[in-house]
């Protein structure tokens, strides 16, 4: 099941995937796109994805404590 990791900066977003990509290799380097929330003019008010594929309960764990630390949250996409 696909999981879309949400960050509300950039370089947060860009240090996650990157540690994700060094946490489970088979990945790769999940890459940061941005995300303008519907309704929003303003630049500032998008959003930072970083998608992920194939994890199981296990390593969704270790990725939720991830994205804890830089203040952002795991959907089921």
């Amino acid at each position: 099941m696909r999981q879309l990791l949400v960050f509300a900066d950039r370089d947060d977003a860009e240090e996650a995937a990157e540690t994700l990509g060094e946490w489970f290799p088979s990945l790769g380097v999940p890459r940061a796109v941005r995300e303008t929330l519907a309704g929003e003019d303003d630049a500032e008010d998008a959003q930072w994805l970083v998608v992920l594929e194939g994890l199981d309960e296990a390593a969704l764990a270790k990725v939720d404590e991830l994205v804890e630390r830089y203040e952002g949250w795991r959907e089921a996409g």
